[in-house]
């Protein structure tokens, strides 16, 4: 993509670890409308990483940000809430939810760097490395991803791998939205950006974190309302102890309870792994589930037997979909997963509807890519092998419904 390696100017690097340093980053950022935003943390023993330091560029500064030496980082999280500045970062999950969880909020105005290159045909998920050396020609050390951050002081190995995640974020950004212009798809990032925070800060209505639970899917009507009601005194357990949800009862003995729940809760007593503790309060919301009426019990998501067809044209639309984001140079993963060609079939099927959660219900999915995949599925659209030797292999003809003579 670069025509040729970028060249980092030689920015002065300051490390803020008392209020005054504090001050004088918060000034210099507020006179800056890009910020390129970074965080280190441990996250294996608390219920919410640990914060463990900041890092944040300008196009003239980079700096360090200590929380553990400085007496309140509200000034700074105050930055990140201006919708006239522009928040960089690269897969930036863990950097929503930390602003989210410090400050009330999350950036109000975000750019990521790894969904803006799935947008303009980059491989997506993208790692930072990948992505500059893609995108500037300039390759990255990437050897300290698994520091202990909460020691002090940090190495110097540890200092150049912080600063260097946010030396680049800036010029990527530039490049990157030339693409998007370039492309047309300034409106589609900045809809994915929203997308993105919102789903990030569990604002999201359509996504049912206990759904998430590997093995749910096995799981009956009433066993879903029993995983449903126990999830959320895990979590609620997890917060307030401030631990991992998964040290509070394992995700195979949140099963078992499910099934065994379902019947009586009185099952529960020979189960090994419920804090004994928290006995009493399990098999509460065990009872709370086993009293919502048939009517109002979660619904599976999928058949539990597709008709052969599903598999047949979600393989085809998995095809397709390929052929069509390398025509519009978009990378495919970002567009939906195959369970969501999957959906796309089944809501075609007799009684069949979209979910809640489809990627293709809204936004340039629905206008710029669903279309294509309906016409192919509808029978409008022919598929077929045009030139195997080229990079496009696939054809599409129109199909015309003849008419039949004195019909009209």
């Amino acid at each position: 993509m670069p025509r040729r390696p970028f060249k980092p100017l030689p920015l002065p690097e300051r490390m803020v670890d008392t209020d005054p340093a504090l001050a004088e980053c918060v000034a210099h950022l507020a006179a800056h409308h890009l910020i390129g935003f970074d965080t280190e943390f441990v996250g294996e023993d608390t219920f919410r990483p640990e914060l463990c330091l900041i890092q944040v560029s300008t196009a003239e500064r980079l700096y360090l940000i200590d929380p553990y030496a400085v007496s309140s980082l509200a000034p700074f999280w105050a930055l990140l809430h201006d919708s006239a500045r522009t928040v960089i970062a690269h897969a930036g999950r863990e950097e929503v939810r930390m602003c989210r969880f410090q400050s009330g909020a999350p950036p109000a105005n975000l750019f990521d760097t790894q969904i803006a290159a799935g947008l303009i045909g980059l491989t997506y998920p993208i790692s930072y490395a990948g992505l500059v050396q893609i995108v500037l020609g300039t390759r990255l050390n990437k050897g300290d991803t698994l520091s202990d951050w909460r020691r002090r002081p940090l190495s110097a190995s540890q200092v150049r791998y912080a600063y260097d995640d946010v030396r680049y974020l800036i010029p990527a950004y530039e490049r990157l939205s030339a693409k998007l212009e370039r492309y047309s798809r300034t409106g589609w990032a900045t809809e994915e950006f929203a997308g993105f925070v919102k789903w990030t800060s569990g604002e999201d209505a359509a996504v049912e974190r206990w759904r998430k639970v590997k093995g749910s899917g096995a799981l009956n009507r009433r066993e879903l309302a029993v995983l449903r009601s126990v999830f959320a005194w895990r979590l609620g357990v997890a917060e307030r102890q401030d631990r991992p949800a998964r040290s509070v009862m394992r995700d195979d003995v949140l099963l078992e309870v499910c099934k065994r729940g379902a019947k009586t809760p009185d099952e529960l007593s020979s189960l090994r792994g419920i804090p004994p503790r928290e006995f009493e309060n399990v098999q509460r919301a065990v009872r709370e589930a086993n009293r919502i009426p048939q009517a109002e019990l979660p619904e599976k998501l999928e058949s539990e037997q597709d008709p052969p067809q599903v598999a047949v044209l979600g393989s085809l639309l998995t095809v397709v979909l390929n052929d069509v984001c390398d025509r519009l140079k978009l990378a495919q993963s970002l567009v939906c997963s195959q369970q969501d060609l999957k959906d796309l079939v089944r809501s075609r099927q007799p009684g069949g509807r979209m979910p809640a959660d489809s990627p293709f219900l809204e936004g340039w999915r629905k206008t710029d890519v669903l279309p294509h995949l309906e016409r192919v599925l509808e029978g409008g659209l022919a598929v077929r092998v045009h030139n195997p030797k080229t990079t496009a292999p696939l054809e599409y003809i129109e199909i015309v419904d003849e008419v039949e003579p004195g019909t009209q």
